[in-house]
């Protein structure tokens, strides 16, 4: 089974066509859960539109106090991932458009793997080709040190089999992506890929919530900050699981 998790937070604009690049990839047996975050446009309208039984909606409705930009957006996430019931979890973002082929691909690296990380097409609000490879432009590497420097773990191109997510819940409660973090947990406990293809568009525009592994333009004592409750919370989770041994 196959779960596609998405947070959606007044995503009106483009849900429609990432739903129906979704869903014409999926089983009968597989879902889509998507976690609003009390959306005041017509997303939760637009989606019930497609009175698709694969299609489950949870409302976030637990405010977690945030101290970070990457804070919300991560715990929206959080939420549609707790409900998945599938063996095979991708991530999504609500105005990307998924490739055909892009869910039998990476089902077919994760029996080899724990943890895939696939390429996509950077584009415009209008899907015109800003880059053809994220790869390229986000410098995208595996490996723990390279990504908590700079993390290029885009989350809207990750998927990965249950354990990955059982391992990493539960997620820290502050200034860690959940991209990142599962990244992370994938790479300490698991085997990871790069599947060197993109399978995706990936739209940026002015309403974008984070860089996603491009440029950032935190000032210098957030960048330390930010590393520093990482390690911290790696530290933590690697304790907890030696005295659980």
């Amino acid at each position: 089974m196959i779960s596609v998790c998405i947070a959606t937070y007044n995503g009106e604009k483009y849900i429609n066509q990432q739903l129906e690049s979704i869903l014409k990839q999926l089983g009968d047996s597989d879902e889509i859960i998507i976690s609003d975050d009390e959306s005041t446009d017509r997303t939760l309208e637009l989606i019930n539109g497609f009175k698709d039984k694969r299609i489950k909606v949870y409302k976030h409705t637990e405010k977690i106090k945030t101290s970070f930009f990457l804070d919300a957006p991560t715990h929206n996430f959080a939420n549609a991932l707790k409900h998945a019931q599938g063996e095979y979890i991708f991530l999504a973002d609500q105005d990307d458009i998924w490739l055909d082929g892009k869910v039998n691909k990476m089902i077919a690296a994760l029996q080899e793997v724990d943890f895939v990380v696939s390429d996509c097409i950077i584009v415009n609000d209008k899907l015109e080709s800003i880059a053809e490879s994220y790869f390229k432009v986000a410098n995208t590497k595996l490996g723990i040190w390279n990504n908590i420097v700079h993390s290029t773990y885009l989350g809207c191109s990750l998927a990965f089999r249950r354990k990955v997510l059982e391992q990493a819940l539960p997620f820290p409660q502050t200034m860690v992506g959940h991209d990142l973090w599962l990244g992370l947990i994938a790479e300490s406990y698991f085997k990871a890929k790069l599947l060197n293809e993109p399978l995706m568009l990936y739209r940026k525009h002015g309403d974008s919530v984070t860089t996603s592994g491009l440029k950032s333009s935190n000032p210098l004592y957030v960048k330390i900050s930010y590393r520093a409750v990482i390690v911290w919370e790696l530290f933590k989770k690697y304790v907890k699981k030696l005295l659980e041994t």
